[in-house]
C-alpha cells in the first residue's frame, strides 16, 4: 500500500512497482489509512511522513495498535530527516527523499522475508 498525497510521486512509484510485479493500492489521506488497511490487508506499507491531514508517525502508531497490523512492515519516507520519529513510532525502515525507487523491491523483499521468519 502506498500512502502519499503527492499525485506525481504516487503515479511514478505505482508504475515502477507494478512493473516489478507488485499489486499497488494507493491512499492519499492519512485519516483514510486504517479503513483501507482493513479492506485491503496489504503485505507492506510505503508511507510519506508529511501528509496534508496527519503526520506519518501518528499513522504508524495507530496501525501498530491494531493487532492485525502490528507486524505489517512499514517504510516511512520523507524529504526531511525524521527517521528517529518514524522508527520510534514503530516503522521498520526509513528512506530519505529523494531515494532510488529501484531500491524498493530489494527492501520490500527483505522486510517481507523478515516478517515471515
Amino acid at each position: 500500500m502506498l500512502i502519499d498525497d503527492d499525485r506525481t510521486t504516487v503515479k511514478l512509484l505505482q508504475t515502477l512497482l507494478e512493473l516489478d510485479g507488485y499489486e499497488v493500492s494507493t491512499v492519499p489521506r492519512g485519516l483514510d489509512v486504517l479503513s483501507k488497511m482493513e479492506q485491503i490487508r496489504p503485505d507492506i506499507v510505503l508511507l510519506d511522513y508529511h501528509l496534508s491531514d496527519i503526520e506519518g508517525d501518528k499513522v504508524v502508531r495507530d496501525l501498530r495498535q491494531v493487532p492485525a497490523f502490528a507486524l505489517t512492515p512499514i517504510i516511512v519516507t520523507s524529504g526531511m530527516d525524521v527517521e528517529r520519529e518514524a522508527m520510534q513510532a514503530g516503522a521498520n525502515s526509513f528512506l530519505l527523499k529523494p531515494f532510488e525507487p529501484e531500491a524498493l523491491p530489494e527492501l520490500f523483499e527483505r522486510l517481507l522475508g523478515a516478517k515471515s521468519s
